[in-house]
């Protein structure tokens, strides 16, 4: 070991340890946006998908892989518009007609690696681009013309990579023929998207009579955003507009930020049997090329500054996309607020229905004076209330049926408000979710608008659960009572009748009974269970009735409730929540590097 080496060693282990913490920042960052799902279809919301899908991307194809062999050969991707001449240029700059050219669009289809054969093992694995396969091509003793040259896609989508080692390509840089970037094919339009992502540097073909269109320059306007190293190769220039060509492109490039971009011109030529350029027509790029595969300094500040402007590019999406996930946030509780407050205001209106005697008209009113009887009893309550109880004691004895008529009528009664305020409020959700895109998408095309199916049967079991557990009251408030043991004992089912047209006549608590209510119902219902249980009790009883049957209602209402708030939770946007923080520390990587 030298001397030198030894200098040099305590630096490169400080590098290689800083690779590592950055490949470990890098990974936990993509952890993270792999996690982060947008569900919810607020306004961006497909921009910002996008760019998940373009992050994770560069950090798989390009970003990780790089920092992990900063030493490997750089990767140029030639690209470029339809028909602009990238597979006629890579032949001629390897001087074998290799890759596929032709009069027929799409022609570059399958993406064929060029690199020097020393070179394969840093492209055969999946180290970058592992998305796609590997296949080996070779190159044959006895060409065949260009534009039949080169692997032969399938009408699939792309998923291969067929990598060619050529000793004319120059060790340490590789060069990828890709699809066009304006192709008519989308998989070969996303494919180019994907390498040009993917590459080191570009070498961007375009012609002088395509120079100025939209999609090449978006392309390269995003590659001066990030700073990449772009040579820009003017194709097919006839010799009489050579300059006049040159220098407008130049300036279209000083304008746009590009000014440091390398600018070579190919002289319009004829093509020769095997479909080749003329040789000395790409002698200046294939130079250009050569020098800066030799040049290991050179090579590695073209890496970083690729590398940097990959990373703050990426960085850069995160903060978009966490603006976005706080967005489905505010969305998703706005349905939620919204789904709820409607719920709430149906048990509200269920509620109110039972208490201001709505409920003590039609069936049960008629149930219940069946079960009272009218005339003499009403006279003989109001003359003598003590001696009630020997009358009410008979009466509960000998009639218990009307007093189960009472209950079923109740039941019905009560079943139908609910059932119509939960139909209400599933219609009114439906109806306002639909109004909002994030709604819509939800719900898509299920309606919800009315209740669940065997909700009715759920009501009506419910309801049955509520008396039956107001019963069990009337039996434990009466152990204590001796003198009436015998009462409940045989008239159970007429005082919880009685209580619960007590609970349906709350208006403002019990102080309101004695407005009475269809004649006088709730008056005798209130004042058949004083004479039993004393006021106190009564108004215990009550109360606790009516916080019985609240709870039930609510249940109910849950459940329809969660047929919309198990779609939004099942909606939530995941992770997301430190997508802003690893941005930052991106941005600081990049800045480091």
């Amino acid at each position: 070991m030298t001397a030198n080496d030894d200098q040099r060693t305590p630096r490169a282990i400080q590098a290689a340890q800083g690779a590592v913490t950055a490949v470990e920042t890098l990974e936990a960052a993509r952890a993270e946006l792999a996690a982060t799902s947008l569900p919810l279809a607020v306004p961006e919301v497909r921009e910002a998908r996008q760019w998940i899908r373009e992050s994770l991307a560069q950090l798989d194809d390009y970003v990780i892989p790089r920092y992990r062999s900063l030493d490997a050969p750089l990767l140029a991707v030639v690209g470029g518009s339809t028909g602009a001449g990238k597979s006629t240029l890579v032949n001629a700059l390897i001087g074998y007609p290799v890759t596929r050219s032709g009069a027929i669009r799409p022609t570059t289809r399958q993406p064929i690696l060029l690199h020097h054969p020393l070179d394969g093992e840093w492209f055969e694995g999946r180290r970058i681009l592992p998305g796609l396969d590997r296949i080996r091509g070779k190159v044959s003793a006895n060409p065949l013309p260009a534009h039949q040259a080169g692997a032969t896609p399938d009408a699939q989508a792309i998923t291969s990579l067929v990598l060619v080692g050529h000793e004319s390509v120059p060790q340490g840089i590789a060069l990828l023929d890709a699809p066009d970037v304006d192709s008519i094919s989308d998989d070969n339009r996303r494919l180019a998207g994907q390498l040009l992502a993917a590459a080191d540097l570009w070498v961007f073909v375009t012609t002088a009579n395509r120079y100025a269109d939209a999609v090449p320059w978006r392309l390269l306007l995003d590659a001066a955003s990030r700073d990449i190293t772009v040579a820009v190769v003017l194709d097919r220039v006839p010799a009489a507009a050579e300059e006049e060509v040159r220098t407008d492109l130049q300036a279209m490039l000083d304008k746009q930020g590009l000014a440091g971009a390398k600018l070579f011109v190919v002289p319009e030529s004829a093509l020769d049997g095997l479909g080749m350029l003329p040789e000395e027509s790409v002698i200046p790029l294939r130079q250009w090329l050569g020098d800066l595969a030799a040049d290991a300094a050179g090579r590695a500040e073209v890496a970083r500054r690729t590398l940097n402007g990959a990373v703050k590019a990426v960085s850069v999406r995160m903060d978009g996309i966490a603006g976005a996930t706080a967005a489905q946030e505010a969305a998703a509780e706005d349905l939620r607020m919204t789904c709820v407050a409607e719920y709430e205001q149906a048990l509200s209106r269920i509620l109110e229905a039972t208490k201001d005697g709505a409920l003590l008209r039609g069936e049960v009113l008629a149930r219940w004076q069946d079960f009272v009887g009218t005339g003499e009893f009403f006279r003989a309550l109001e003359q003598n209330i003590g001696r009630m109880r020997d009358r009410v004691g008979a009466f509960f004895r000998g009639e218990p049926a009307p007093a189960v008529k009472v209950e079923t009528a109740i039941e019905a009664g009560l079943q139908a408000v609910i059932l119509d305020e939960a139909a209400n409020a599933a219609e009114n959700v439906d109806r306002r979710w639909r109004a909002d895109a994030a709604g819509r998408e939800l719900l898509g095309s299920e309606d919800l608008s009315g209740t669940s199916d065997g909700f009715d049967a759920k009501t009506a079991a419910a309801i049955r659960s509520w008396q039956q557990g107001l019963m069990e009251m009337i039996r434990t408030q009466g152990q204590g009572k001796r003198t009436q043991a015998r009462w409940l004992s045989f008239g159970v089912n007429g005082l919880g009748a009685a209580l619960m047209v007590v609970v349906f006549s709350m208006t403002a608590g019990l102080s309101g009974l004695e407005i009475g209510i269809a004649g006088g119902t709730a008056v005798v219902g209130q004042k058949l269970l004083e004479a039993v249980f004393g006021e106190d009790a009564v108004r215990r009883l009550a109360q606790q009735a009516r916080d019985d049957l609240h709870t039930q209602c609510q249940r109910l209402l849950d459940d329809e409730r969660e047929r919309f708030l198990g779609r939004l939770d099942s909606a939530r946007p995941e992770s997301g929540t430190d997508l802003a923080r690893f941005a930052q520390a991106l941005r600081t990587l990049a800045g480091a590097a």
